[in-house]
């Protein structure tokens, strides 16, 4: 029998009051844990679990479909295929939260004042925001939704958004024209993380989003990947690059001692926040 989730009192701890889109999006996470733990569950339900209206509700589920997270068919909300699942900047937010803290401040350590940085649209990068504020003056290039709204207010940041077409699942600007403004800027810092790691070369499962970053790869001095333990269990598509074409690799203290022996032998350079070193 599948774990039922306790709304209830998760919603207490999430769900600041003073905030009706934090709640919003506090709420839409759970509904989407929910479905993917239980597989699949009545709309009529989540009005009752959640106590709001069935309009609510259904504004709800369309953006979790929109996202590509789950599937709704004649009041039956359903987890959609896994890949499509863990694309999703929703779920992705929920997936190693204290891992992906860890690395992002280990990652904001390689930003100094008056630099221009590229931040992607990962969730794992999106931790780095609210370390930014003390490394101003600071200009920071990016195509997330999420990054410019939470950076928009940053005294002393200079905010460069990448236009083109925005791409719901993922909260982010994508392809060509997204590309082109990339490919006419320079900046001294990259900060990426995609969703895999095979045999020491990064892969990710959307086209778009490997030719997103490839531009941003390409238009900075310095490159550096950040990536949790999971990712070296995880298998993607298309391939985006090899470990060694970063400048670092940081990765968090429960990533297996093997591979960092591994990809430290083969002359990458990993950086483990937490401070765990190969034997």
């Amino acid at each position: 029998m599948k774990k039922k989730v306790d709304v209830r009192e998760m919603l207490s701890d999430e769900m600041p009051s003073d905030s009706r889109h934090a709640r919003q999006l506090a709420r839409r996470q759970l509904i989407a844990e929910i479905v993917i733990a239980e597989g699949s569950i009545r709309i009529e339900d989540l009005t009752e679990r959640f106590g709001i209206s069935l309009m609510t509700a259904h504004r709800d589920v369309d953006d979790l479909v929109s996202r590509g997270i789950i599937r709704k068919t004649r009041g039956i909300v359903t987890a959609a295929p896994t890949s499509l699942i863990e694309s999703s900047d929703v779920y992705r937010a929920t997936r190693q939260s204290d891992e992906k803290k860890s690395i992002a401040q280990t990652a904001v350590r390689f930003v100094e004042p008056g630099q221009a940085v590229i931040l992607d649209d990962s969730t794992t990068v999106q931790q780095m925001t609210t370390l930014l504020p003390s490394k101003v003056p600071l200009t920071v290039i990016t195509n997330s939704l999420v990054l410019i709204n939470e950076l928009k207010g940053v005294r002393d940041l200079n905010l460069i958004s990448l236009g083109g077409q925005f791409y719901n699942w993922c909260n982010a600007f994508m392809g060509h024209i997204t590309t082109s403004e990339i490919r006419r800027l320079r900046a001294d810092t990259v900060f990426l993380s995609l969703a895999a790691i095979i045999d020491d070369i990064v892969f990710h499962q959307s086209p778009e989003t490997i030719e997103t970053k490839r531009a941003m790869f390409e238009s900075a001095a310095k490159r550096i990947l950040l990536a949790d333990h999971t990712k070296f269990e995880r298998r993607a598509l298309h391939r985006f690059a090899a470990l060694d074409e970063f400048d670092a690799v940081i990765v968090d203290e429960d990533t297996p001692i093997e591979h960092l022996s591994r990809m430290r032998s083969k002359g990458i350079n990993v950086v483990v926040a937490g401070g765990k070193q190969p034997d």
